[in-house]
Parts: structure tokens; C-alpha cells; sequence
């Protein structure tokens, strides 16, 4: 198990990268890493671009502070249903980038098979209704999608990705936003052609 200190320098490291490429502009999102049988998670009112070590808090999973000098995010019950979902996902990132939020603020999931590599790394991107920032409701609403699905759009508001490593996760990120660029230019230009079904099962099956 990787120590504290090596957590928050991944975290602090990918934080920093997301915002050079504004996927998280501003005093925005969260980022979160599994810690033994505890969750570490920026704390509330930190940017994920410009952390540093002191921006983060240490929770159990019933959200019990048990170190940091600094609240945890209020996002933190979000973060805590999908690991209690998904053993397999140590990384979480909340974010509110442009293209993602714009198709979450206009309603939209982005379930158009139009590019291979989405196809294969998500299948799609659903969208959970909206629900009050930092609610319990939020957390239902978008916590039904968690047991099929890596990354999920949050009406009105904005992005959640998981992976196994914050690597994963952050590059599920990158492929996310561009996917909804992709897809916001298809549609400037008369819509995208569709795969069909057989060529998205095709694509499906290299995952194995």
C-alpha cells in the first residue's frame, strides 16, 4: 500500500496536470484515492490545479474525519458510495470541464457510438439526474450508474471518472472531454455517422 505522502504527490501531480488543461477550472471538483481501508480527499475549497499537501483530508467510509487540518470536500459521500460500489476503482476524479459540463448542463448523455476508442473505454457516458451539490439525492441519483460505468455526467453540474490507478482515471478524463468536443463538432457539422450494432459489438469484443 502506497504511504500518505506518496498519495497526495499522485493527487497533487495529476491535480495540477488537469488544470493546465482546464479540465478543472478554479475552486472546482475533487479528487479522491483509496487509503487503506480509509478514503484521502481534497479538502473543501481547495482547486484541484494548485493543491499542495495541506489540502487534504483523511475519512472513513461511514465520512468520519480521522486527519487533516481542513474539512473534507463536501463531495465526499459521492466519492465514498463509489468505492463501496467498485472494489476495483482506488481513484476518483470530480471535475467541471467545459465540454462535459456543458453536455451535463444542457441534459445530454453522451451515448452516440461515433468514436472506437469511446466505445471501447466506456460503452457510453450516462447522464444521472440532477441533484443539490454535496446531497444525499446527488449521491443516489448519480450512484446508479456506478455499478456499470467508470465515469458518469451529473445534470447541471458536472463529471465523475474512476480507474484503478490515478493515471487511468486522469486519462479517462482527457478521452472523456474530448469525446464530448467531438461530439459538440459533429453536430456543428450535420451529425455524426453512427456506428451500428454489429460494429459496436465488434469494438466491445477487443476488450477481450
Amino acid at each position: 500500500m502506497k504511504n500518505l505522502e506518496e498519495l497526495k504527490q499522485e493527487i497533487i501531480k495529476y491535480g495540477k496536470l488537469a488544470g493546465e488543461k482546464n479540465l478543472t477550472p478554479g475552486v472546482s471538483g475533487n479528487i479522491s484515492a483509496r487509503y487503506g481501508e480509509n478514503v484521502l480527499i481534497t479538502a473543501s475549497g481547495t482547486a484541484n490545479g494548485y493543491l499542495d499537501s495541506d489540502d487534504f483530508s483523511v475519512v472513513d467510509f461511514s465520512g468520519k474525519l480521522l486527519a487533516g487540518s481542513k474539512k473534507a470536500s463536501s463531495e465526499t459521500p459521492l466519492h465514498l458510495e463509489f468505492y463501496k460500489m467498485r472494489p476495483d476503482i482506488n481513484y476518483i476524479i470530480h471535475v467541471h470541464s467545459p465540454y462535459l459540463s456543458s453536455f451535463a448542463s444542457c441534459g445530454i448523455a453522451l451515448d452516440e457510438p461515433i468514436m472506437a476508442e469511446n466505445v471501447f473505454y466506456f460503452g457510453q457516458i450516462p447522464l444521472a439526474e440532477y441533484g443539490l451539490p454535496s446531497s444525499m439525492d446527488l449521491v443516489e441519483k448519480t450512484a446508479k450508474y456506478f455499478g456499470e460505468y467508470d465515469a458518469v455526467l451529473m445534470a447541471n453540474h458536472g463529471f465523475i471518472v474512476g480507474g484503478n490507478t490515478i493515471k487511468e482515471a486522469y486519462l479517462k478524463l482527457e478521452l472523456a472531454e474530448s469525446y464530448a468536443q467531438v461530439v459538440f463538432n459533429t453536430k456543428l457539422l450535420g451529425g455524426a455517422r453512427i456506428f451500428n450494432e454489429q460494429q459496436v459489438n465488434e469494438i466491445l469484443g477487443l476488450r477481450k
